[in-house]
């Protein structure tokens, strides 16, 4: 069966060989997994792409086509495409993974793709540049630290938004990571580098493909958490 058929079971067999690997591995693994990447999320209801663009317009009121946006984690360029559908025109993306930014550079929205281990490397962002920065699907343990923040809010411009998804799986690690995220949201909102604006809890933020339990499998849906911070204006 090919990589282009694969199902629930198969995907969460895949996934789960890359459980415990560490950075150059999980690079590997993801560049390898990059031309399929978007069908398999298909597959697997992987939705927030769609749910961060729709939360992120709630609250914003600048001109689209005006903006320059940050895409960090890029991937293939999933979130840059539904927002070029609505009017944004400017896209730097980062990704850590070579293959993903081969896909996201065939869309053509991206006017720079860097490649860059967050958490390892610093981000290589113009500091105070943009209007929007967005992070969706890879604040979780194991993938980007939470400490990442403060280079996005660097990133971003005095006035400008940091939109961010959280994965909620349950998990000790997992949950620890919630707590370490959400004390340095609060540490840097204290701070005065920026302010709260909304967060907004996700039920169906994808299907738990690692969830082992008798439950029907297409039932079985992970939770995620959406934020979002505007930089201050000093």
């Amino acid at each position: 069966m090919s990589d282009s058929s694969r199902n629930l079971d198969d995907l969460s067999s895949f996934l789960k060989s890359c459980e415990g690997a560490d950075s150059k591995q999980r690079i590997k693994f993801y560049n390898s997994w990059a031309e399929t990447y978007e069908q398999d999320h298909i597959a697997m209801g992987y939705r927030v792409p769609h749910q961060a663009v729709a939360f992120l317009l709630e609250n914003f009121s600048g001109r689209p086509e005006e903006v320059q946006v940050l895409d960090v984690a890029c991937g293939t360029g999933l979130v840059a495409n539904l927002m070029v559908e609505l009017g944004f025109k400017h896209f730097v993306g980062v990704d850590g993974s070579q293959g993903m930014l081969d896909q996201a550079a065939k869309t053509g929205l991206y006017k720079e793709l860097k490649l860059a281990l967050l958490g390892t490397e610093p981000l290589p962002a113009q500091t105070g540049f943009f209007d929007v920065v967005m992070i969706i699907g890879a604040l979780r343990d194991g993938f980007v630290p939470f400490g990442v923040i403060r280079e996005l809010c660097l990133a971003a411009k005095p006035g400008g938004y940091v939109c961010m998804s959280r994965n909620g799986r349950e998990s000790e690690s997992g949950n620890q990571y919630k707590v370490s995220l959400e004390k340095e949201l609060l540490l840097m909102e204290e701070e005065g580098l920026w302010s709260h604006v909304i967060t907004k809890e996700i039920d169906r933020y994808m299907i738990d493909v690692y969830d082992d339990s008798d439950h029907v499998q297409s039932e079985r849906y992970i939770h995620g958490t959406m934020y979002l911070y505007r930089k201050a204006l000093q």
